[in-house]
């Protein structure tokens, strides 16, 4: 018996945002205080990653003048936290689009939160204790989106950022090779279509991919 064809149908989602982890960004204001923004449009390739921000928001400003910043990746336990910074920005006044949509103005975001700042090796932007991974990085390229939209034009930017230094809690690590997650012990904060998710425990199905040794994608 044939199995019968999927049903599909047009659709215009207001936003595509199927499923990725979530990043908090941590940058140094020009007062030298820390800002923290949580965000989830982000896409990695080796120790390259890509972010997409809105260019009103507060930590884009800050990477466009400093050229740096800590990508910190939480853990579905810290998903409270992470809410706790939800509709607050850094910037003030709030900018107009921001302001319909709920946002209010924070100056200390980690104090917001109950997240704890420490010293990074490489940057000046701080990195968030409680998140098991710290990615230290620098601007390489800023990229302007939807530019042939007129009503999107200038809003939204994508940054290219270099992984310099990455610093992973031991608890993630695998127990043979100290430079390699494991990722039945790694279990992200996701955000899908503005909802919060987490990982199911156990492999899905085995990978073809996994068979290639981690090691010969190091840059």
């Amino acid at each position: 018996m044939e199995m019968e064809a999927a049903l599909h149908r047009a659709s215009e989602p207001a936003i595509l945002y199927f499923g990725t982890p979530v990043v908090l960004i941590s940058t140094v204001n020009q007062d030298g205080s820390y800002n923290l923004a949580p965000m989830s449009s982000a896409w990695w390739l080796g120790w390259r990653c890509v972010l997409g921000l809105a260019a009103s928001s507060k930590t884009p400003q800050n990477m466009l003048r400093t050229r740096e910043c800590v990508l910190n990746l939480p853990d579905a336990g810290l998903v409270g936290r992470v809410n706790r910074l939800a509709r607050t920005t850094g910037t003030d006044p709030v900018p107009e689009i921001k302001q319909r949509r709920g946002y209010r103005h924070v100056h200390d975001k980690f104090g917001l939160a109950g997240l704890t700042a420490d010293p990074s090796e490489i940057v000046a932007a701080p990195r968030v204790r409680e998140c098991p991974v710290h990615l230290e990085a620098t601007v390489e390229a800023v990229h302007p989106m939807a530019e042939n939209d007129p009503k999107m034009r200038g809003r939204q930017l994508a940054f290219e950022v270099r992984i310099r230094r990455a610093h992973i809690e031991e608890s993630i690590l695998a127990a043979d090779d100290p430079n390699r997650i494991d990722p039945d012990k790694w279990r992200p904060l996701i955000m899908s279509f503005q909802r919060f998710y987490g990982l199911a425990d156990g492999e899905l199905h085995a990978s073809e991919l996994a068979r290639i040794p981690e090691a010969l994608y190091r840059p």
